[in-house]
Formats: C-alpha cells, structure tokens, sequence
C-alpha cells in the first residue's frame, strides 16, 4: 500500500488544498490521464475510442455530497443527456459478450442522498428517474460506493430498485469488514456487483488497513461472488486477484459472458487490452466533469505510480 495514502485521502478533504492544486495551470496535464475531459463531448470522444478498441465503459459524471437541491436536479438532467448520448453511439460487436457494453456509474450522493431533508428518498426517486431512461436506452447503471457512512442507506436503496430493475447495478469495497457478508447477501440470480478494494480513508474499527490484509479480503469476496449465481465485476488492476478471477471463473465454468474485468480510465491501458484481446470483458471507469479534485487524490492515493507520475509532471513543468 502507498505509504502516502493516508495523507493524500487527508487532502482530499481540504479545501484549502484543493483551492491551491486546482489553481495551478499544470493540474489540467495530470486531470487529462485519469479524467476523459470536463465535457459531455470529451467524453463522448473518449467512450468512442474506448468501444471501437474492443472495450466496454461505465461513464461517471464527476460529482458528490450534494447538499443542494437545484444541484441534484441538475445532476439528473444530467445524467439523462448523458445516457441519450451514450445509447447514439455505434456499439461494436463484441463475441461472446451479451451485456450492453455502455452504463452509467452513479453515487447516491450526488442524486441528493446527503440532502438534510428526506435525502434518501429523493435520492432513491432520483435514481429510479435514472433507471428508467437507461432502461429504455439499453444502458445499464451502477450505483457507486462511497464512505462507509453511507454503504447501509445505499444497499437499501439499491434492493428496493432491484424490484424494477433487476439489472441494477452495485458496488462493494473489499477493505470493509462488513463486505464478505454483503457478498454472500447480493451474489443471487441476475445480481451485478462490482467489487473493488475501496478508496475512501476509513478508521480500523470498520476497515481493514494493511495492503495484504485487503487483498486477502478482495479474494474472498471474489471467491464468494464467482460462486455465487449473479454477474461479478472484477475492479482491480492488482495482478493478483486479476490472476485469481480467471482461475475461479475456470473453476466455476464461467464463460466471458457471465463476468468482467473493470479498470479505470488511464490504468494499465495495456492490461485492458492484453485482457480484451484473449476475448475477456473489459470496462473502463470514465469520469468526466469539473469536480474531479476528489476523485483524482484518491487515485494518487491508490498506487505510488500514479503520485510519482504526478510529480514528475510537476517538475518537469516547474
């Protein structure tokens, strides 16, 4: 694990920090590796690239613990263009694979989850508003993890929609004690997690801390989800539960139709290539927008690669 990790999720949560990084001209090189652009257009483009290179992609527009009303409408509105947009684009054949290759990805607190009068329940219309678009698109949804704080209320929404759209889909953090459990509650028939190892700063009492210790984790989880009878999505670019996957798909007669790997815009495109070429599912995490500064430290804080790509940027432009 990066040794820096706790620091850099600590800045993510400082204002003055993100006052200063979001206004030094060379942040925008280092944004355009990970975030596909601040446009619905960049995006586009971006997406294009990606299905016409043999790969699938879940679109994040950046954004989250909304407390405004008007801005969880907007959101909405948003997200509604997005899917237009998304569904008007040519979708490449990919053998094998019978999921749609282009969903969206959503965080309840960006639908008004966090709102201090009825929250939830706005946030659950709001994604119920979502789902019934896509479903008419033939674009899938999936609903993001956030801080442990909010996994409960998210959870519960998720399965109250599950009702309706079964195709709904959620995500599970690995470093949570709690997510071996939640594995084994949502691995039934037609049931789509994504799990990955988590990126929020969370204390010991309700996440594990140690690297291994979380990867230990993730593979359990893994083995409970590819055992299961629901569609496991594999969020890692870790080599070793990526290896583990595969051998538990084989174990489990899983073909390339019934699983998929899933990295993030920026990460290992090689990876995703090299994986999509041996005729495996691979969706890329796209985010666009302008909220990005959260969302970019918690990918410095992931992997020291990307802070030494970071800085070396940094340098190079000073």
């Amino acid at each position: 694990m990066n040794p820096l990790r706790p620091l850099i999720l600590a800045a993510a949560e400082s204002p003055r920090l993100k006052r200063a990084l979001t206004g030094i001209p060379v942040t925008a090189d280092i944004v355009r590796r990970f975030v596909a652009g601040e446009t619905r257009a960049d995006l586009i483009a971006a997406a294009r690239a990606l299905l016409n290179s043999g790969r699938m992609v879940s679109v994040d527009f950046l954004g989250e613990n909304t407390t405004d009303r008007n801005q969880a409408d907007a959101t909405v509105a948003e997200y509604l263009s997005l899917i237009n947009d998304l569904a008007a684009l040519d979708r490449p054949a990919l053998p094998g694979i019978v999921v749609p290759p282009v969903e969206v990805s959503v965080k309840l607190s960006a639908l008004g989850q966090a709102l201090p009068v009825d929250g939830p329940a706005i946030a659950t219309e709001n994604l119920r508003i979502l789902c019934t678009k896509a479903a008419q698109a033939d674009v899938w949804v999936t609903v993001d993890a956030e801080d442990h704080t909010t996994t409960a209320a998210t959870l519960a929404t998720v399965r109250e929609l599950r009702g309706e759209f079964p195709w709904l889909g959620a995500v599970l953090q690995a470093y949570l004690h709690r997510t071996e459990s939640d594995c084994r509650a949502l691995a039934g028939p037609g049931s789509r997690i994504r799990l990955c190892k988590g990126a929020y700063r969370e204390p010991p009492e309700v996440a594990f801390q140690r690297a291994s210790e979380v990867t230990d984790s993730y593979l359990r989880c893994l083995d409970v989800l590819m055992g299961g009878e629901g569609y496991p999505m594999v969020a890692s670019h870790d080599p070793v539960p990526i290896a583990a996957a595969a051998d538990l798909a084989a174990e489990s007669d899983r073909g390339a139709d019934r699983f998929e790997y899933q990295m993030l815009y920026g990460i290992r495109s090689a990876e995703q290539l090299r994986l999509a070429a041996t005729g495996s599912a691979v969706r890329v995490y796209v985010p666009y927008g302008s909220q990005w500064y959260g969302y970019l430290t918690r990918r410095l804080a992931e992997r020291p690669a990307n802070l030494a790509f970071f800085l070396r940027a940094l340098v190079s432009k000073s």
